[in-house]
C-alpha cells in the first residue's frame, strides 16, 4: 500500500507528486486544500518517499497502486492533481479507472511520449558516495559539480535522510530509476480518450505543454480546459502556489 498523509475532512482529493519527489512538497497546498473543504490524500508512490520500493516501474503499476489505495480507504470518486510524472500517471488512471474520478488536474505535462532528459540529474545523484558517509553539506558539494541550479538541488536534497544515525542514504530507489528512467516519457495510447471534466496547467517558461500540444489534449481530452500559471517553470505550485490554488479550486469546485 501507498504511504499517504491524509489531512482534513470532506471531498476526497488524491495529490501525486512528480519524478523524484513526494507527499511532502504538497504540504503547504494540502492544508490549503483541507481548509477548504477536502480530505486530502498526499501519497508517495512506489519508489518514492516512504512508499515500497519494486524492480517494476511503469505507470501500469502506478496506476493499479493508486486504485488499490482508493480502494482500501473506500474513496469511491475522486478528484485528483497530479505533477509532471504524477500528472502523466494520473491520465492513465483516468483511462484505466474512470468510475473512480471526478475532477482531474494535469500539472505541466501532456499526454505525448518526451525522450530521455533526466540524466544530469542522474548523474548528480548517482556520483554522491554513501560509502564515505558524508554530510548533507558534502552530499550537495558533490551534486553540485553535475548540477549547477540550486532549486533542482533542494528538490533532490529532500529525498536525504538518517538510515542510521551517521548515515545518510536516498530515500528513492536510484538503481531502478537508472534502469527504468525512459518509462517516464511513455505516451498514451492513440485511442485513449477520456471524457470527464479535465485542468491543464502549464507554467508560462515551461517548454513541457508547448502551443503544438494542444490538438493532441484535446484529442484525448475532449471536455479539457488549459491554463496558464505565470511567473513559473515546471515546478508551477512551488513557484506560483498562489495562483496554482487559485485554478484549481475555481475547477474542483465549479
Amino acid at each position: 500500500m501507498l504511504y499517504s498523509k491524509i489531512e482534513g475532512e470532506g471531498k476526497p482529493l488524491v495529490i501525486v507528486h512528480g519524478f523524484m519527489g513526494m507527499s511532502d512538497n504538497w504540504k503547504t497546498l494540502s492544508g490549503q486544500y483541507a481548509a477548504k473543504g477536502f480530505q486530502v490524500h498526499a501519497v508517495d508512490m512506489r519508489n518514492h518517499g516512504r512508499s515500497f520500493h519494486s524492480d517494476i516501474f511503469t505507470y501500469a503499476a502506478m496506476v493499479d497502486d493508486l486504485a488499490q489505495y482508493i480502494n482500501f480507504n473506500k474513496l469511491e470518486k475522486v478528484d485528483l492533481i497530479g505533477h509532471s510524472m504524477g500528472g502523466k500517471a494520473a491520465m492513465f488512471f483516468a483511462m484505466k479507472y474512470p468510475q473512480l474520478l471526478n475532477k482531474l488536474v494535469v500539472a505541466d505535462i501532456g499526454p505525448q511520449y518526451y525522450p530521455p532528459h533526466h540524466q544530469d540529474v542522474l548523474g548528480a545523484l548517482n556520483a554522491v558516495d554513501f560509502t564515505t558517509k558524508p554530510s548533507r553539506g558534502e552530499v550537495e558539494a558533490v551534486m553540485a559539480q553535475h548540477l549547477p541550479d540550486a532549486g533542482t538541488r533542494q528538490f533532490l536534497m529532500k529525498n536525504l535522510y538518517w538510515v542510521e544515525p551517521g548515515q545518510l542514504g536516498f530515500r528513492i530507489n536510484l538503481p531502478v530509476f537508472n534502469e527504468q528512467v525512459g518509462n517516464i516519457g511513455e505516451a498514451l495510447p492513440e485511442d485513449a480518450v477520456y471524457n470527464g471534466p479535465v485542468l491543464f496547467l502549464r507554467g508560462d517558461r515551461s517548454k513541457y505543454i508547448r502551443q503544438e500540444d494542444v490538438p493532441l489534449i484535446a484529442k484525448h481530452f475532449p471536455q479539457y480546459e488549459l491554463k496558464t500559471v505565470t511567473n513559473s517553470g515546471h515546478w508551477i505550485h512551488a513557484e506560483n502556489p498562489q495562483e496554482f490554488l487559485q485554478y484549481t479550486l475555481e475547477f474542483l469546485t465549479a
